[in-house]
């Protein structure tokens, strides 16, 4: 908390009032390609685990596209199992002919793990503040990351990139992204200026323990069927779960019905599920304290003070308690759902009882349909040199490709950005069920705002969370007012207005 803040002071300091300032836009038509011999791209992101592996796999082939599998996983010092090597092995294979068709260049991506979102975002703002030398060609970023970046024109505007007669999509390419997805990066507040491309979506989802609800049911301790449609049947569903253990629970934790955990993402999706939005866009400011934000955390407020909802203390704590059978919901991440089923997996994996039916659904809204977070970093392109933001965005076409997004799909769990892609999934729903759900929700899609700032703010609504569910006596009202007015307040000093 303290290094935001003194990041946001710097920045304050070196960032004279940019709102819609000139963007750098290159002319890359006139590059020879053979001065992108030998340019090497370091791309910073935040895949680790399995995942993070199988992006080196996918970077490794295209650079270079004979690579064998038994080269990528000694330089990797792999350690998996079969399964695991072989899902390597197709990549690798699957890819070496697209891999020779994006870079015939000579281009060589170094890709590295940075950490998280929020210790890129550091790392990028602190590089800025250092004059640039030390970013990197690529990197992940948020869209409010992106616009926060360009305050100090820390961006290119990827557009002639990706209208390029030489180098970019074809009409028919571009329209085979999704375009909630594809102009989600976009910003008018820049000209119009293309500050980021889509690799990927998530979505926040409602998960659930099928099993639970139906005993729930058929006791008599609620009177509907199958997940929870509105907040009242969500409420009345957590508070008899509390009171009603999970007969087929792998644990002897007491139950609880929810499990909350301090994000402002949780934030802004109950206060979308309860039919509002926090940005007023048409006036440019935060809205923090809307009433469906207040309406929002007062339900909230309200599971805690009725015993039916515990804050979640310790990392991915509710995915081990919801795999326990102890926790009835949980709300995040449509990316977790392998670790959801993990988590199911280990906690029964030692006994002698099978585990229990468990699917996703929207958070539990007041509106006439669901109303769905939808939120994903893009790729952004940092200012460097005309040859090396070209080299980055080569990687770009082939990293978001119809080809690899096939593979990236299956390895991350992420929405695919393309159409195309999303058509060849059949397979991959029969075997994830949950996933489906998920993707059929898409359409339901909002986003948080994509305001310069915005990863500050985020700070300040999870410490207005963590007061209002942690005093249950609080006033809601007066918390989030004063949470908008600092935000406000920061958002003007930022756009020098």
């Amino acid at each position: 908390m303290k290094k935001l803040a003194l990041l946001m002071i710097a920045l304050l300091v070196v960032v004279a009032p940019a709102f819609g300032q000139e963007v750098i836009t290159r002319n890359y038509d006139d590059i020879d390609p053979a001065s992108l011999d030998g340019i090497v791209v370091d791309f910073w992101h935040n895949h680790s685990g399995f995942r993070g592996t199988q992006l080196d796999a996918m970077v490794a082939v295209f650079n270079n596209p004979e690579v064998t599998l038994d080269d990528f996983v000694a330089s990797i010092s792999f350690e998996g199992d079969e399964e695991e090597l072989a899902t390597l092995g197709a990549i690798i294979d699957g890819l070496r002919e697209t891999a020779a068709e994006y870079n015939p260049y000579g281009i060589t991506i170094n890709a590295s793990n940075q950490g998280g979102y929020g210790e890129i975002f550091e790392k990028i703002n602190l590089g800025l503040v250092g004059g640039g030398e030390e970013l990197p060609g690529l990197v992940v970023a948020y869209q409010n990351q992106a616009a926060t970046y360009q305050l100090d024109n820390g961006l290119v505007n990827m557009t002639p990139l990706v209208q390029s007669d030489t180098w970019g999509l074809a009409e028919e390419e571009q329209a085979d992204f999704f375009a909630g997805f594809y102009n989600a990066d976009i910003f008018s507040t820049y000209d119009n200026a293309r500050l980021g491309f889509p690799p990927n979506r998530s979505m926040e989802m409602m998960y659930y323990n099928i099993d639970w609800l139906a005993e729930l049911e058929a006791n008599g301790a609620i009177d509907f069927s199958g997940a929870p449609q509105t907040p009242d049947q969500f409420a009345d569903a957590a508070c008899a779960a509390t009171e009603n253990a999970f007969s087929n629970a792998a644990t002897d934790a007491d139950p609880i019905g929810y499990q909350l955990s301090i994000d402002a993402s949780r934030f802004a999706s109950w206060t979308f599920a309860f039919g509002g939005d926090m940005f007023d866009y048409e006036a440019n400011q935060y809205a923090i304290d809307s009433d469906a934000s207040i309406e929002a955390m007062e339900f909230l407020q309200g599971l805690f003070a009725d015993g039916c909802a515990t804050l979640v203390t310790e990392r991915f704590g509710d995915q081990t308690s919801f795999g326990a059978g102890a926790t009835l919901f949980t709300v995040g991440s449509s990316s977790g759902l392998p670790f959801y089923q993990l988590a199911v997996d280990g906690a029964y994996g030692d006994t002698d009882m099978d585990g229990f039916a468990w699917s996703v659904a929207a958070v539990p809204y007041v509106t006439e349909e669901p109303v769905q977070n939808i939120y994903g970093a893009s790729v952004s392109i940092p200012a460097t040199d005309a040859e090396t933001e070209l080299a980055s965005w080569l990687f770009m076409k082939y990293y978001t490709s119809a080809e690899v997004q096939s593979f990236w799909v299956r390895a991350s769990n992420y929405f695919p950005v393309r159409e195309s892609v999303a058509a060849e999934l059949d397979d991959y729903f029969t075997t994830n069920p949950a996933y489906q759900v998920a993707f059929d929700l898409l359409q339901y899609g909002v986003t948080e705002p994509p305001v310069a700032g915005y990863d500050f703010v985020r700070t300040s609504i999870e410490e207005a969370m963590a007061a209002i569910v942690g005093d249950v006596d609080s006033n809601v009202a007066e918390i989030l007012t004063e949470t908008n007015t600092a935000a406000n307040e920061e958002l003007a000093d930022l756009l020098g207005s």
